[in-house]
């Protein structure tokens, strides 16, 4: 039964969301364990299994599987405004302080003390960077058949630079022939357990165990809420690309950041490497340490790390502004990555969310979900190579070898400071088990105090 409590308002829950928004730190392991801290324990709002439920729904979408959560329940709870709303304030506090951090960084990021902050942010980035790829390797290298598909994916977006799409359609498309051919390494799930310390019945909550009316299959509304949506993040692309042409930086934009929004499964760190095969190398819109600067700055702030892209798209239409002011480009470029990132996470929960039972036990899908995150976590690896050339060697040249195009640090251009503050934080991370926020303030303040120093 449901508690004899009332149910919550619009403006309640949009007060609560607010909350979530301005406190969610910490990368989406994080923010999934303070929604369910507010949501579950404290709010009583739904229980752990339907929490649960929506939670493995949304590791099925590309895109940042915690926002999507935020959109879903709130959708649950309110029907599509409240799930506006919900996806909405908890990405707000992120674009605001990282459009804050990037003009910033734009017109000071030269100059010592913030040169010498970043500095150590990138250090304490490659950690937790490393720490990821630790994390998700032990939830999804479980059989030989996994770590055979880690490792492929590694060399091949390593040696060959295969594009992470193509990684991506490969692997689920192991995942899908291993489940229909029944082989046992596929045929695992691939879900979360218990996330908090507190238990919560669904009978005990708000929600109760029946789902509400506007929950039940309704195809019609599915499909018209999602033209609205599909119209509200193409159109503007298609726009960009008929007037101003396909070569233009904004167009660029547009485009790149849709075609991820579509293929980055496996979460914020993921995107990252895709975004530095194409922005660095293809685009050429920023350099490999920059691209740290902006994770350290989306480590730092409120809100998904995949907003570290609205720093990408800022620093691209910085550089490269069509005779417009370089900082009115930078920030139109940022907010055009940050609306085509995130608008179609709305589309993928209000399309999908009326079939959710349908697709929650589908082994098949579940196999194919599995052979990615397997993929992702070789990715995952590259991206924290390449930074870690980046960031401990003053130069990395390419060497071909066998049909491989490998990076390789000149060792003559070592940084003896960046690789020491590399050790510490790996230090921080695996022995004293410190949290990023607390790991990137101290790798923060020991590069202003290097630099003051003359260390650096």
């Amino acid at each position: 039964m449901q508690q004899d409590r009332p149910y919550p308002t619009l403006a309640e829950a949009t007060r609560i969301w607010a909350r979530i928004g301005l406190l969610s730190f910490g990368g989406p392991a994080g923010q999934i364990a303070l929604m369910h801290h507010i949501l579950v324990e404290e709010r009583r709002w739904l229980g752990e299994k339907r929490f649960l439920h929506a939670l493995n729904y949304c590791m099925l979408l590309p895109g940042p599987e915690a926002m999507q959560l935020a959109v879903y329940i709130g959708w649950l709870m309110h029907r599509t405004l409240g799930g506006i709303i919900a996806g909405v304030l908890f990405v707000l506090p992120g674009v605001v302080a990282i459009m804050a951090l990037s003009w910033i960084y734009a017109l000071y990021g030269n100059v010592g003390p913030v040169e010498a902050l970043f500095f150590g942010l990138k250090a304490a980035v490659l950690a937790i960077v490393v720490q990821a790829v630790i994390r998700i390797g032990s939830r999804a290298l479980k059989n030989g058949a996994m770590v055979v598909i880690a490792a492929a994916s590694f060399v091949a977006i390593f040696g060959f630079a295969v594009p992470f799409p193509l990684i991506i359609l490969i692997a689920g498309l192991i995942g899908f022939i291993g489940a229909r051919t029944g082989l046992p390494a596929f045929g695992g799930g691939n879900g979360h357990g218990m996330v908090g310390k507190v238990q919560v019945d669904d009978s005990a909550t708000l929600l109760g165990e029946e789902s509400p009316d506007h929950t039940q299959v309704n195809r019609g509304w599915a499909f018209r809420i999602s033209g609205v949506f599909l119209a509200l993040w193409l159109a503007p692309v298609a726009l960009l690309f008929a007037v101003l042409g396909p070569e233009n930086v904004f167009s660029q934009i547009a485009g790149f950041f849709s075609i991820m929004a579509v293929v980055t499964f496996g979460g914020a760190y993921a995107v990252l490497a895709y975004v530095a095969q194409e922005a660095v190398q293809n685009y050429g819109w920023l350099a490999p340490g920059e691209m740290l600067d902006g994770l350290g700055m989306a480590e730092t702030t409120p809100g998904p790390l995949i907003m570290v892209t609205q720093f990408v798209g800022f620093m691209g239409a910085f550089r490269e502004a069509s005779g417009l002011s370089p900082l009115l480009a930078a920030t139109l470029g940022g907010l055009l990555t940050t609306w085509v990132t995130f608008t179609p996470c709305f589309l993928w929960i209000f399309l999908g969310a009326p079939f959710i039972e349908r697709l929650r036990d589908n082994a098949v899908l579940t196999a194919a979900l599995t052979a990615i995150t397997a993929a992702v976590v070789g990715v995952i690896l590259n991206l924290a190579v390449w930074f870690g050339l980046h960031v401990v060697f003053d130069e990395v040249r390419t060497a071909t070898s066998l049909g491989l195009d490998i990076n390789l640090p000149v060792w003559t251009t070592l940084n003896l400071a960046a690789a020491a503050l590399v050790l510490a934080a790996l230090v921080a991370v695996f022995r004293f088990k410190l949290g990023p926020v607390t790991v990137l303030a101290g790798c923060a303040l020991t590069g202003i105090a290097l630099a003051f120093m003359g260390l650096t």
